[in-house]
């Protein structure tokens, strides 16, 4: 397949100017996707974009990333019903820069005559002072031709300032500037960009006689209920570990819609199709398997084996009913933070452990895992309660330092489904 062609199977394929797919099967191109950096962290709905450009890197194009770091300044209003709470210059160039090594793991800038290039608008911008502006980037575009785009015409009822308005003209220089300095050709992006890249194509048109630029846009990938894909109940499912950890990743795509498997694996998978085509076919019946392959493939490739290895040792804990006191005495210090943080969790004080405390005071006065001194013996004759996997039914046991794991976690069950974790500090 060409890269139109495989666009076109994944289902990635909204738009594309006339000429685009003939061109790109004649000749190795130079392409660009912008990402405004107004968050600390890539997130699965950036995954989309960079997976066209991991496809494109693929079929021998060069990808170039265009950071937003002037862009990000102004705020795009494209799919916004309301002006955007700009972000000050130190939030933008930390997320910047957080963005950028984020970019740097998920494409090829290293090997190949087609190495992706990371790029940052600023740069096009710093030195271009307001009438410089004016006359060599807004003199080229009518009001008229700005105003028939749909991310002005929005928003024309709720309000849009000069700033947001400006937004697609400087969309439309960053890709003359590449036309003019990098042989770009080619911009691509997210439906609700088309307005902005085809502003871009007539830009580059109207300032170089005899010139063909070309753009290609994706759907935006939705839910069934028509909200855009990539939040969960908590927000944004981030690519950061320190922001959305592996396991709530790993999660999210176990718990999406059964629906939406054939069109997640074909928008972030990088199997083949026959591979994908195959693994379609044996799990039709069986979708939480096909959610297990893809949620590993991502789980592996944005954070890594390792913290794939971590996300399974605590689902381990968490839903394996035959997991033993061993499994849970080898989970690391930050597979038990994870698993605090997915379970109802206590913090008790040290000098209390250092003491040593009966498990009946422990689960009812200091915990709350029971409610009264007498359902915690009712739940230890009834054999309910393990600590650290191991059954507890003696009114009298204490507990001590020597139960502490990583001399700080402690795992109480109280029957099969009642999981909690007790933290020393």
């Amino acid at each position: 397949m060409s890269f139109i062609e495989e666009l076109r199977w994944r289902g990635m394929l909204n738009d594309l100017t006339p000429g685009t797919e003939e061109m790109l099967k004649t000749k190795k191109v130079i392409g660009y996707i912008g990402f405004d950096p107004t968050a600390p962290s890539l997130t699965i709905g950036n995954l989309v974009q960079i997976m066209i450009l991991k496809i494109f890197q693929k079929h021998g194009h060069t990808p170039i990333v265009l950071m937003g770091g002037a862009t990000g300044r102004i705020g795009d209003p494209s799919g916004k019903d309301k002006e955007r709470q700009l972000k000050t210059a130190e939030e933008l160039d930390a997320n910047l820069n957080k963005q950028a090594e984020q970019m740097k793991s998920l494409l090829d800038f290293e090997k190949g005559d087609n190495r992706a290039i990371l790029l940052n608008n600023f740069d096009f911008y710093k030195d271009m002072n307001i009438l410089d502006f004016l006359r060599d980037v807004g003199k080229n575009l009518t009001i008229n031709y700005m105003m028939s785009k749909d991310s002005v015409k929005n928003r024309l009822e709720s309000g849009l300032s000069f700033t947001e308005f400006s937004y697609q003209l400087l969309q439309a220089y960053d890709f003359l500037y590449l036309y003019k300095n990098h042989d770009c050709i080619l911009q691509m992006g997210g439906s609700d960009q088309w307005g902005n890249i085809t502003t871009g194509t007539e830009f580059i048109r109207r300032n170089i006689p005899e010139s063909k630029a070309y753009a290609v846009t994706t759907p935006l990938l939705t839910k069934s209920d028509g909200k855009k894909f990539g939040k969960s109940e908590e927000g944004n499912v981030w690519l950061d570990a320190e922001l959305t950890s592996p396991y709530k990743f790993y999660q999210f795509f176990i718990n999406v819609d059964d629906a939406m498997m054939t069109t997640l694996a074909r928008y972030f998978s990088l199997k083949t199709k026959e591979e994908i085509e195959e693994i379609e076919k044996e799990n039709a019946d069986n979708p939480q398997q096909y959610k297990k392959i893809i949620a590993e493939e991502l789980t592996r490739r944005i954070h890594s084996d390792k913290a794939f290895e971590s996300v399974m040792n605590v689902s381990e804990i968490l839903f394996n009913k035959k997991a033993n006191a061993d499994k849970l005495a080898s989970l690391t210090i930050e597979e038990f933070e994870t698993i605090a943080n997915e379970i109802s969790s206590f913090k008790i004080n040290k000098d209390l452990i250092e003491k040593g405390v009966s498990i009946v005071d422990l689960i009812s006065e200091h915990t709350k895992i029971v409610n009264s001194k007498s359902e915690a013996r009712r739940a230890l004759k009834g054999n309910a309660i393990s600590l650290n996997k191991i059954k507890i039914n003696d009114f009298d046991f204490t507990v001590n330092k020597t139960n502490l794991l990583h001399d700080r976690f402690m795992m109480i069950e109280n029957g099969k489904k009642n999981k909690f974790i007790v933290e020393v500090v």
